[in-house]
């Protein structure tokens, strides 16, 4: 037995040895995400929807007249698609009645012309004293999109609907003569009556520059 404390295993030291400087693996890589899939109209792509615009009625036109300090009043009566239909009621509804002619040119341009119901128009001597393209009657169509308006309701006070302005006005000298005049609220149904210097002035309120012309009649029947 070997003296303790020599050659005893007990007193020999086995050093520990570092575990080797491995290093880790790095952290798997998340995975790419697709591309979110692109959809038309969607996000800030998606177009903005156009605005709806609703036709005046006669209360808002009745309200804008008002707020102009435009006196002004109104009789029903069954629906005119002509003035010969509205002749009967001339007599009951005092003032000048009027017709009005919205036509279109050969350049798509639109114009509205009031002058007085028995009054014809010569459509060629007005294209040739303004300057205009060649003048036709528009469409039902164009009446619609122009000024919201239909056949037999046609009326300066449609205006009220043209919000871009594309209609250019011609207003009879022989209708700014006259003290009273009438024409449509918006539809056929009824008259109203104002002062012929405050059509002007309403015409005016909604930025248009009328012409003011004396028209003539057509000396041979119309083409």
């Amino acid at each position: 037995m070997w003296p303790a404390g020599e050659d005893d295993d007990t007193n020999y030291r086995i050093p520990l040895l570092s575990p080797p400087n491995i290093a880790e693996p790095p952290p798997p890589a998340a995975p790419a995400l697709a591309s979110p899939a692109r959809f038309p109209h969607t996000s800030a792509e998606q177009p903005q929807p156009r605005p709806i615009t609703v036709p005046a009625t006669p209360d808002a036109l009745f309200a804008l007249l008002d707020k102009l300090g435009i006196e002004h009043s109104t009789i029903t009566h069954p629906p005119f698609f002509t003035v010969e239909e509205g002749r009967e009621w001339h007599d009951k509804i005092p003032g000048l009645h009027c017709k009005n002619l919205f036509i279109k040119d050969r350049k798509g341009g639109f114009w509205l012309v009031v002058m007085p119901a028995d009054k014809r128009a010569d459509l060629a001597w007005l294209e040739k004293t303004l300057g205009a393209p060649r003048f036709s009657f528009a469409r039902p169509e164009a009446l619609q999109e122009v000024l919201e308006l239909t056949p037999g309701s046609v009326t300066p006070f449609g205006l009220i609907n043209d919000r871009q302005r594309r209609t250019t006005v011609i207003l009879d000298q022989d209708i700014l003569d006259a003290e009273w005049m009438n024409v449509h609220p918006l539809h056929n149904a009824a008259s109203t009556t104002v002062r012929s210097a405050d059509l002007l002035r309403f015409v005016r309120a909604l930025g248009y520059d009328p012409i003011v012309i004396r028209l003539v009649e057509p000396a041979t029947p119309q083409r």
